[in-house]
């Protein structure tokens, strides 16, 4: 994704020279409490990047790479626990990959500057689903104006399911 005009933030597709960098955040105490082993998420983006079925990307501030983040159609599989949620719905999955950028503000303001993206391009909502005991990330989140919607159980375990939706503007109509 291109950088809009005054976006802090830089979204762009996974690139296989990211790897070793993925590899590094992934093996970060902060980040494995939360994904699986590096080996099987690496080969999950691999995949993804051959199939487009999810959609990785390289978040960059400051002209660094600060963040992953994966976008997908949860109505792309049959049996994905979010397929419930309205047509036009993208699931998101992020992480900060360095613990110096962590506790930062950079988690919402991420999951904010692509909604706008997303939103703009006609994505209708966002649903993001953390771990009930990632405190951190649903603050983040809320920051961002994501809601609390249920809790589920996801492919990796338990998940606080969090909503955010795009701003239906209303118009005057005589």
């Amino acid at each position: 994704m291109s950088p809009e005009p005054g976006d802090l933030y830089v979204f762009r597709a996974v690139r296989h020279e990211d790897f070793p960098r993925l590899a590094q955040w992934l093996a970060e105490p902060h980040v494995m409490r939360w994904w699986d082993a590096a080996e099987v998420e690496l080969a999950a983006i691999a995949q993804a990047m051959k199939t487009g079925e999810t959609q990785p990307m390289i978040v960059e501030w400051e002209g660094r790479p600060i963040a992953y983040l994966q976008t997908y159609d949860p109505h792309r599989e049959a049996d994905h626990p979010y397929r419930d949620q309205p047509v036009g719905t993208l699931g998101l999955d992020m992480v900060i990959g360095l613990p110096d950028d962590i506790g930062k503000g950079h988690g919402g303001k991420i999951a904010a500057s692509l909604a706008d993206r997303l939103f703009a391009t006609g994505t209708t909502r966002i649903v993001i689903d953390p771990h009930p005991e990632n405190s951190r990330a649903i603050r983040a989140y809320e920051r961002a104006g994501f809601r609390f919607i249920d809790q589920r159980h996801s492919l990796y375990g338990p998940a606080h399911l969090m909503a955010l939706d795009a701003q239906i503007e209303e118009t005057d109509t005589p």
